[in-house]
């Protein structure tokens, strides 16, 4: 089972569907006994759903500095 420093990790990723099953079920598990972080994954859709309603602004540095932070990511996670 997941440890909650494992679960906020895949948290973001949980979220957008990115997970495969066994990442998705290790999650599920690990919500289905810890409250404390099934309130950080209810806080994390509602922090979402706020971010979802701002307005799409292009701004070339922002979107730059946030494929820079996937490649980034991508590769700390072996991808």
């Amino acid at each position: 089972m997941l440890s909650c420093k494992e679960l906020v990790a895949h948290s973001s990723d949980y979220l957008d569907g990115q997970l495969n099953l066994r990442e998705r079920l290790g999650v599920r598990a690990h919500l289905a006994m810890c409250r404390h972080c099934r309130r950080f994954i209810r806080q994390m859709k509602v922090t979402q759903g706020v971010l979802r309603k701002l307005p799409d602004a292009a701004i070339p540095e922002l979107d730059a500095l946030a494929e820079r932070l996937a490649e980034q990511r991508n590769k700390s996670r072996g991808d």
